[in-house]
């Protein structure tokens, strides 16, 4: 049965509006694992727009499920990543002035790149995924720079402005999910996904995890954070009825 890793990263960005100390991403993360999620995750981004080098670290040393860390490949975020030690790191692409990720990474003509800058990672025993549209020849790099996961890019299905294109980009993902599977990987699905349109990948085979943070976080405003993941969590279990 797929897994659902929460996303902090907003309630952190609720706390840098005021530059206070709360909400506490730190709090967040023991309340969804308690609410029955399988793993945190967070973004440290370079201009440390929501969560900070403090949260990572206090995370590693409280989280007790599974810590992922989103990052650009950088020399700087690996070396706090090698120095932090998270169960995985997504590599993802960054741009100084969007609000969130807007596509996959590019792994084309990278393979050799990022399969060095993945290596010392590896040898620490941290494992890894690579952020990608569901494109078959980023799935093919993909798997040329020794990555166990990738994370398919699902926002283009979730922005879809009308049903014909929503399907198109649901078969596009659903083509990917099994070309990555084929190519050795293990398939992670993330960005954009809610409450409504995950229902569409329950009868998909092969999805690992379900990376989810903003729709999980907009619910818990209203309703709370532990209602809010374990209605998550009661979607995704259905799945395997």
């Amino acid at each position: 049965m797929p897994i659902l890793c929460v996303n902090v990263d907003h309630v952190a960005t609720l706390r840098q509006a005021r530059l206070g100390q709360e909400p506490d991403p730190v709090t967040a993360a023991q309340m969804v694992e308690l609410a029955g999620a399988c793993g945190v995750i967070v973004h440290l981004r370079e201009d440390r727009r929501h969560i900070q080098d403090r949260d990572l670290a206090i995370l590693r040393r409280t989280v007790r499920t599974k810590l992922s860390l989103e990052m650009a490949a950088t020399e700087e975020m690996r070396s706090i990543a090698l120095e932090t030690g998270p169960d995985m790191v997504c590599l993802v692409p960054e741009k100084r002035r969007e609000l969130t990720t807007e596509g996959g990474l590019d792994c084309l003509g990278r393979e050799d790149e990022l399969r060095d800058f993945l290596a010392p990672l590896h040898a620490a025993g941290v494992r890894s995924s690579l952020f990608i549209d569901a494109d078959h020849r980023q799935i093919e790099a993909a798997a040329r720079t020794g990555a166990e996961y990738v994370e398919i890019h699902t926002g283009h299905y979730a922005d879809a402005e009308d049903r014909t294109r929503r399907k198109d980009e649901l078969t596009r993902i659903i083509e990917a999910i099994r070309r990555a599977q084929a190519a050795g990987l293990r398939v992670n699905l993330g960005h954009g996904l809610n409450y409504t349109n995950i229902q569409s990948f329950a009868k998909v085979p092969g999805i690992f995890e379900y990376s989810i943070g903003h729709s999980i976080i907009s619910r818990a405003v209203l309703l709370g954070l532990d209602r809010a993941v374990r209605d998550m969590v009661e979607i995704i279990r259905t799945f395997a009825d």
